[in-house]
């Protein structure tokens, strides 16, 4: 099996070792094209007003100056064109994907776009928190204990051929994980979006965005109640985003 791995953490984050590590206990034909800088937040984005720079970094490792939809597409229309990937994998995210994360995620992107080239394609995150110094901890050998038994798993099982996997990582040790659940895409409170203004040395005013981390009551089997329960969370997903019923409504309605 010929794997193709990417991420929007970038070339040199931590979390693209333990992909490959679990890659590698999947396949010995692993291949890496990672983004050259951090693209989280990239979404689905395509770089279509300036050229990609790929880079050789090491034996079947790249960086592209791109986000990690472009590094699917380089991966596979154009480093792995004559033998095509049979799975994409994209991650491990530092940091879960869910409910409204999926619209923004450059790490969901990169399976969306190996799903659009016509490759099995998976998304893995994990979740985090801080210590009491305010730094973020991870804890890796979460993934690392169980990612490619359930990469191969969900192989076994199979999914369509429009669906993609969105796997999430509970904060807990491997020993206090709860299980596996398959659940549905869950909606945060949008009261959680913060900007922060700010003013720069010449006078002018800049703004960051960012999310107050607060606890919520998510609804259970959605993918943040999983993750908040400790459990870790497979959510299918589909890039056809037609509402069917709505859709058959309104054409009822139009038809009058």
């Amino acid at each position: 099996m010929r794997i193709l791995i990417t991420n929007d953490d970038g070339i040199n984050a931590p979390g693209l070792d333990v992909m490959q590590q679990i890659a590698s206990e999947l396949s010995d034909d692993v291949w890496t094209v990672a983004p050259e800088t951090d693209q989280s937040g990239a979404s689905h984005s395509l770089s279509l007003h300036e050229p990609l720079r790929l880079r050789e970094v090491d034996e079947r490792l790249f960086a592209v100056k791109g986000t990690p939809t472009d590094c699917a597409i380089m991966g596979v229309r154009y480093l792995l064109r004559d033998k095509p990937p049979d799975l994409v994998l994209s991650g491990v995210n530092a940091g879960q994907n869910m409910a409204d994360d999926v619209t923004y995620s450059g790490t969901i992107a990169g399976a969306f776009e190996g799903n659009l080239l016509g490759v099995p394609s998976m998304a893995l995150s994990l979740a985090y928190s801080y210590d009491k110094d305010k730094t973020r901890t991870l804890k890796w050998q979460t993934p690392m204990a169980f990612g490619s038994d359930l990469v191969r798993l969900l192989l076994d099982v199979g999914f369509p051929d429009d669906v993609v996997l969105n796997i999430n990582f509970p904060d807990r040790d491997p020993e206090d994980v709860e299980g596996v659940v398959v659940t549905r895409q869950g909606r945060r409170n949008p009261d959680l979006l913060t900007i922060v203004d700010r003013m720069d040395t010449r006078g002018n005013p800049y703004y960051w965005l960012g999310f107050k981390r607060v606890p919520s009551k998510p609804q259970k089997g959605t993918d943040l109640w999983a993750i908040y329960t400790g459990r870790i969370s497979v959510t299918p997903l589909n890039l056809n985003l037609t509402h069917t019923s709505v859709a058959e409504q309104l054409a009822a309605a139009l038809a009058d």
